[in-house]
């Protein structure tokens, strides 16, 4: 209700993007804050499956990861005509410096800080995630991805040793108490 001081008011762009390594939760995390405050949420990740036609393993095998990033990046772009969106963002989004500013620009970015040995647990469809590789490959991307998320971040959430429940607790609290939420 207008001029109620109960209610958070947003001005233009006002997403909440969630990066972090494959299987921090990113998804589950911005369906269920999005339930349970009333947001929509959307992933990168299927905005581009929808926008192509193909699955992410499917874009990577037949056109390569250029396109796929190049996909990722006009996809972001359409989310400033959008309002209070929970975006899950795909691993990677952090590879291109531009996402990272449009995200900056359009919101709150929150960083799921979680160890390799979990998010290697979490992850149910390997298969699906062709930017991962082998284990040696998955620590190489971590270790080049990880210093990306935090220059890219306003907020950090650590995930280590959390249950799901908990870092959803935490993180709707943080943002709760921000006004983001």
């Amino acid at each position: 209700m207008p001029g109620d001081s109960r209610y958070v008011v947003h001005e233009g762009c006002d997403h909440i993007f969630f990066v972090g390594f494959l299987g921090a939760g990113k998804s589950t995390l911005a369906r269920n804050l999005g339930a349970l405050f009333h947001r929509p949420s959307v992933d990168t990740d299927r905005l581009v499956e929808r926008a192509l036609g193909l699955s992410v393993a499917e874009i990577f095998a037949s056109e390569g990861e250029g396109a796929f990033r190049a996909a990722e990046t006009r996809e972001l772009r359409r989310l400033a005509g959008r309002k209070s969106l929970l975006v899950s963002c795909g691993g990677g989004i952090v590879e291109r410096p531009e996402n990272c500013a449009l995200m900056r620009e359009m919101g709150v970015v929150v960083f799921l800080d979680g160890d390799l040995a979990d998010s290697l647990r979490q992850i149910r469809c390997p298969e699906r995630r062709p930017d991962l590789g082998s284990a040696e490959h998955a620590a190489e991307v971590y270790r080049h991805r990880r210093p990306l998320y935090e220059a890219a971040s306003d907020l950090r959430i650590d995930i280590r040793g959390k249950t799901f429940e908990q870092v959803a607790s935490e993180a709707g609290q943080l943002l709760w108490e921000r006004g983001l939420l």
